[in-house]
């Protein structure tokens, strides 16, 4: 299935429901991880990431989701990042996807919420996988040249992101993964966000998450929407 392409997803879905009658479980985690001097992304090349990390999900979503309704249940799963709530220099265009994947996926939890779905997040930290190596470099070299040195960073980004494993413990991705089985096979109302970071690493984002809930939560009660919580 190529979620950039909208007919493949609905295909795709379509024969899932053919061979099986129902979708219990949508687990959004195609992506891209441009690294670069943000203002050299052209526009064409922001739309082209966004069409994967964003709007793939909302394809996906829309497909599954009149027969997760129809069931009165499911599971939407928004595979995001640390840079969905935090932003780091040269992940611009990437954090700028992810934060409005967050949007969405927060979005889906309160309007769904009635139906018997639910909509969750999980924010993986920096685990080794090929997002890093197979990164799109922006094509605007007028622009690069203007950054100077700066122009540099990216690549030196790259080429050291693994430093400060530990060799004999590294990061363990299957985390990931174990965390998204455990919020599929829950019983009760699963928490909005769950944070996945490797061991010894604390980039602040579970204490975001906790220092914004009661704020997001007083905001749906002022609205009288607090049985969406």
């Amino acid at each position: 299935m190529d979620v950039a392409d909208e007919l493949s997803v609905n295909a795709a879905i379509a024969d899932v429901i053919r061979q099986h009658g129902r979708v219990d479980v949508l687990v959004n985690n195609a992506g891209m991880m441009p690294v670069g001097v943000t203002e050299a992304y052209t526009v064409k090349e922001i739309e082209a990431q966004f069409a994967v990390n964003f709007f793939g999900a909302v394809r996906t979503d829309r497909a599954v989701l009149p027969h997760m309704r129809a069931a009165g249940s499911g599971v939407l799963v928004h595979v995001t990042s640390l840079m969905g709530r935090v932003v780091f220099p040269f992940f611009g265009v990437y954090s700028a996807s992810k934060f409005a994947l967050e949007a969405l996926a927060e979005a889906y939890r309160y309007e769904l919420s009635s139906f018997g779905i639910d909509s969750v997040i999980v924010e993986p930290g920096p685990f080794p996988s090929n997002l890093l190596p197979s990164s799109p470099e922006p094509s605007d070299h007028v622009v690069l040249k203007t950054y100077g040195d700066v122009a540099a960073i990216p690549g030196r980004i790259k080429e050291h992101s693994n430093d400060g494993n530990d060799p004999q413990n590294p990061p363990q991705p299957h985390r990931v993964a174990n965390a998204i089985a455990q919020l599929v096979e829950a019983t009760e109302r699963r928490p909005l966000r769950t944070v996945v970071m490797p061991e010894g690493m604390d980039f602040g984002v579970q204490r975001l998450n906790e220092a914004v809930a009661p704020i997001q939560n007083d905001l749906l009660r002022a609205l009288g929407m607090a049985s969406m919580i």
